[in-house]
């Protein structure tokens, strides 16, 4: 595990691939798995073993080569995962009716307002160009990282919105990936019942010649052709490390045209690698004083790296309240003159909840603002390879 003290290092080296210090053993070395770098070759590439070769015989000249042998299988579990209910049959019963994302005093005044403006045609065409920009065909799938400085910034509720819109889009099928394993809520998020495979078991078992089809009976399926990878089952003390990640995520990139990756906050190993191999990065951020301060910093240090890394990224400043302590349209001016993209996401009673996320329940300006955040981020990860 690196030094959490000088994740920005360890941040930089990855990412210019310089090998890391030498350490005693690795935390994926301890538990068996294979050494990251033997992760980066796609499984398509890999050589297959010739089909029809005869056995060397006592004739055979000691030049020859010998067949090449079969890819060792991956051993399935002796026993598969339990199917566990998202939330206790305890507290099911705590929830209240969800509510919608802005009143009803405030919707008719918009409306009326659209309709006396004439600006209902001006949206619609808005949300024509925003939707050709999210539907662009993909040559490989496009991996978006999703994480925070700390907790509570709304990270899981912008990849929530970032997968639900790529599903709703495109034809091609999307997946979200948790990549949070503490007690992460993206199965909650997205209105997910039960699970059972989680990212960590699913690495035991995946195989290069595994089809989609194969691969779908261990995700959970979602609406609008969307799969969901959790990270845990809400258990305390759930582990994933990077050598599960990085087997699963080669496996899967395959199959999706987009994957929503819902990543640790830095400065979590898991989530830096994320970072690293994804095409294009969200970084979650309250609009509050403290949150744009540490976002703020964040950005100053990524115009130290690498070109792509800051032109990558994009900033989802997320409204807590109806009326946040700081000016935001100012904050986001800040946070842009680094050189990074902002996009403002509006308070939403719906948002503010935590429930499942149900997208005709959001205020028409998150509809709105999800969507051109989806957009942009998904124009900025066909700009990286």
């Amino acid at each position: 595990m690196p030094n959490a003290d000088n994740w920005q290092g360890d941040v930089l080296r990855d990412l210019r691939g310089t090998p890391p210090p030498q350490r005693a053993q690795s935390h994926g070395a301890a538990h068996g798995h294979r050494p990251a770098q033997e992760q980066q070759q796609p499984p398509q590439e890999q050589p297959q073993p010739r089909t029809g070769a005869r056995a060397p015989g006592p004739n055979t000249p000691a030049s020859s080569p010998a067949p090449a042998a079969p890819p060792a299988r991956m051993q399935r579990p002796a026993r598969s995962p339990d199917s566990r209910p998202v939330v206790d049959s305890a507290l099911s019963g705590t929830a209240r009716r969800p509510r919608q994302g802005e009143p009803a005093a405030a919707r008719v005044s918009r409306a009326i307002r659209r309709i006396v403006s004439s600006s209902a045609a001006r949206e619609v065409a808005e949300i024509t160009r925003t939707a050709e920009r999210i539907q662009q065909p993909v040559a490989t799938g496009r991996q978006i990282a999703v994480t925070s400085i700390r907790g509570g910034a709304g990270k899981t509720t912008v990849a929530a919105l970032l997968g639900t819109a790529y599903a709703h889009y495109r034809q091609d099928p999307v997946l979200l990936v948790e990549a949070d394993p503490a007690l992460g809520s993206l199965p909650l998020r997205l209105g997910a019942e039960t699970l059972r495979w989680t990212t960590a078991d699913l690495a035991e078992i995946v195989e290069p010649q595994m089809s989609l089809l194969d691969l779908t009976g261990y995700l959970v399926q979602l609406p609008d052709n969307a799969w969901l990878l959790p990270g845990s089952q809400g258990r305390i003390g759930a582990m994933l490390d990077t050598a599960a990640y990085e087997r699963v995520m080669v496996a899967l990139r395959r199959y999706f045209g987009v994957t929503v990756v819902d990543c640790e906050t830095l400065p979590a190993e898991v989530a830096r690698v994320a970072l690293s191999a994804a095409q294009a990065r969200v970084l979650a951020a309250p609009a509050t004083l403290d949150g744009i301060t540490s976002t703020y910093a964040v950005l100053q240090w990524m115009q130290g790296l690498p070109s792509h890394m800051i032109a990558g990224t994009v900033v989802a400043l997320t409204s807590t309240t109806s009326r946040p302590g700081i000016d935001v349209e100012d904050a986001a001016e800040k946070l842009r003159s680094t050189g990074a993209t902002v996009h403002v996401l509006p308070h939403d009673r719906h948002l503010a909840a935590g429930g499942a996320l149900r997208t005709e329940l959001l205020a028409r300006p998150t509809r709105l603002a999800a969507t051109r955040l989806a957009a942009e981020v998904f124009q900025l990860s066909q700009k990286r390879r």
